[in-house]
């Protein structure tokens, strides 16, 4: 049981990690406030933080790490549905648009 305990809090680390190097690049951004996001870090609610930073940077143009740190989380909180029939975009759905489309401008 504590080994699986571990496993978690590493993945919750990593993951934390990821949304908060996305964080860091919409910090003095005009208009973007980031206190929700960095709540939702700070009680440990990761997927709420990822859906807030997913939704600061759709409208901006954002560098290509900052999606690919997006991607990262989404990939280590297994976001990213194989299910073909889901009826609205997800965040990481949106993620994933917004990686491939900086990885194109890159």
């Amino acid at each position: 049981m504590t080994d699986h305990r571990e496993t978690l809090r590493s993945s919750w680390d990593r993951t934390r990690t990821h949304l908060t190097a996305a964080r860091t690049h919409l910090i003095g951004i005009s208009d973007v406030d980031l206190s929700a996001a960095q709540e939702y870090l700070d009680h440990n609610e990761l997927g709420l933080a990822f859906d807030c930073l997913v939704d600061l940077g759709c409208d901006l143009d954002l560098p290509l790490l900052f999606w690919q740190d997006l991607d990262r989380a989404a990939r280590e909180m297994r976001l990213y549905s194989t299910d073909l029939h889901t009826p609205h975009l997800t965040s990481a759905d949106f993620c994933r648009r917004h990686l491939a489309a900086a990885c194109e401008n890159e």
